[in-house]
């Protein structure tokens, strides 16, 4: 999709590959779909997954077109939203802390207990190859349109959406750009470190992009590949939001919107003329974007776990 007023915005063409009119809300039902499939045909008993939401929505989905029993692993302040999607789709949802590590933990209890598949978010290369159709699809889809794309840019959380996006782009002569919060750095971090590293998992409206660790499979994919990673502010992200909702008429997440801030300010400092952008997922709380439009981003407190129970 394109957008006048962003493409003005940016200075230059901007290609939105609006992956949150997916099923699902999400690009992350690509790389679900291509695993489970994987799994439910060498005999799978159920999955299990742990994710900041989106993919534990899409691999709830997935496993519901196989008939396998699902349970998904999630922060204990995740969205109420994503929770009702995931539990609509079939799956048992569990709520546990806040951090990568330990929902990871959580879900090596859940293996040994019913001896259920694992659906890694970062480290299935499945997945991964999955969520790089989506930037495959986008250079397709331009170049269909007589375009060529100088650059995409693909936010990052664990980091699937970037390796998928190197992957896709290998020997397309078109730069791969993450988008990260400036709050949840986990990329940034590992690419000085020379590895995944844990950082300081700080408040961030892009509650997509929380993961505070970037996979392993992901960084030895991306790290060399990638041609920037920018990161960005949560009033940036929030400008982004508002921009896109009310110009380009998409709701998206602020993990999609972090990407659009990313790609304006990408473009503004590079001599492109069309740039690609993931617009990763909308699924997006109801009281953040009104928030937001508000310009009162700080007022959208999410409650303690899922529809305002405690957390598990």
């Amino acid at each position: 999709m394109r957008c006048e007023a962003l493409d003005a915005l940016a200075g230059a063409r901007l290609w939105l590959k609006a992956e949150n009119l997916q099923r699902g809300g999400s690009f992350k039902v690509r790389g679900a779909l291509l695993a489970v499939e994987r799994l439910a045909a060498a005999g799978s008993r159920g999955v299990l997954a742990q994710s900041t939401g989106n993919h534990a929505i899409a691999v709830a989905l997935a496993a519901a077109g196989h008939r396998l029993p699902t349970v998904v692993v999630l922060p204990s302040d995740a969205a109420p939203a994503k929770v009702r999607r995931i539990r609509q789709a079939g799956a048992e949802a569990v709520l546990a802390g806040t951090t990568v590590a330990e929902r990871v933990a959580v879900v090596e209890e859940l293996r040994e207990r019913y001896g259920y598949d694992v659906v890694d978010p970062y480290q299935n290369p499945h997945v991964v190859a999955g969520q790089g159709s989506a930037t495959a699809e986008l250079l397709h889809q331009v170049t269909a349109q007589g375009g060529r794309l100088d650059a995409v840019v693909v936010p990052i959380g664990g980091g699937s959406a970037v390796a998928g996006a190197c992957l896709a782009a290998a020997g397309e002569d078109v730069a791969v750009v993450g988008a990260e919060p400036e709050n949840v750095p986990a990329f940034t971090a590992a690419l000085r470190a020379g590895g995944p590293v844990t950082v300081p998992a700080r408040h961030t409206i892009a509650d997509g992009l929380r993961p505070d660790r970037i996979g392993a499979l992901p960084f030895a994919l991306a790290h060399a590949a990638v041609s920037t990673v920018l990161t960005v502010g949560e009033d940036a992200i929030a400008e982004a939001l508002r921009h896109t909702l009310l110009q380009a008429r998409l709701v998206v997440e602020p993990a999609a919107a972090t990407a659009v801030a990313a790609a304006v300010a990408y473009a503004s400092t590079h001599r492109v003329t069309d740039v690609g952008v993931l617009l990763s997922g909308g699924n997006v709380e109801p009281d953040l974007v009104a928030a937001v439009l508000a310009d009162r981003p700080e007022t959208a407190v999410r409650p303690s776990g899922c529809d305002g129970a405690p957390a598990a």
